[in-house]
């Protein structure tokens, strides 16, 4: 199934009534991961009254979010509920935040530590992850041009071309279009072409 996350970490800022929210996210795999950043974060941010976090991963479905001392509700929920609205996953975001003495209610906080989670997805490079296969072409040049021309319509993306004594491609296929693709081409070069598919692998095709 195809999915969203990040390419690499990203983090946005916004200060409220003397108060700084930090929010940084960033693309992780496993709970594991996600600790690891969350404890990096808190490292950075010693003197910070709140480090808040959510994550979703794709394995197990896991998601779990902390309000590290804010009231119940006001911080984890609605930084989880910002990953959620973006459709997101093997992602986490933590938002830091520096207290500035006034003290914002829950509505505040609620509002204070979205914004700052929607900042974060905002700075961030979203990635479409599809299942893909790499599949590797060896031909004679007179195809060439009829192989470039077909390639939009199977969404394929050129990883690799060398220009030799034949053509070299290495291409990118995502899986639903891998049988009609290797029927294409097949015909396009009365079987002189036999692409060669990698096992399936997850890409990004944003």
């Amino acid at each position: 199934m195809p999915y969203r996350t990040v390419r690499a970490e990203a983090s946005g800022s916004l200060v409220i009534e003397k108060s700084e929210f930090i929010a940084k996210i960033a693309p992780v795999t496993s709970s594991e991961e996600a600790a690891a950043f969350i404890s990096t974060v808190r490292s950075e941010h010693r003197k910070a009254r709140h480090n808040c976090y959510a994550y979703t991963l794709r394995k197990g479905f896991e998601t779990r979010f902390s309000d590290d001392g804010e009231p119940q509700g006001t911080a984890g929920q609605p930084i989880l509920d910002v990953i959620k609205k973006n459709s997101l996953t093997d992602v986490c975001i933590v938002v830091t935040r520096y207290f500035g003495g006034i003290l914002l209610g829950k509505g505040g906080l609620t509002r204070a530590y979205s914004g700052a989670a929607s900042l974060s997805v905002s700075q961030a490079e979203i990635m479409l992850m599809r299942d893909a296969r790499e599949c590797v072409l060896n031909f004679d040049y007179s195809f060439y041009d009829r192989l470039l021309r077909i390639l939009p319509d199977y969404e394929v993306k050129i990883s690799e071309q060398d220009f030799s004594d034949a053509v070299y491609m290495k291409l990118l296929i995502p899986e639903e279009h891998v049988g009609t693709f290797t029927d294409v081409i097949r015909e396009l070069s009365n079987a002189k072409i036999e692409p060669n598919f990698s096992d399936i692998v997850c890409a990004d095709f944003s």
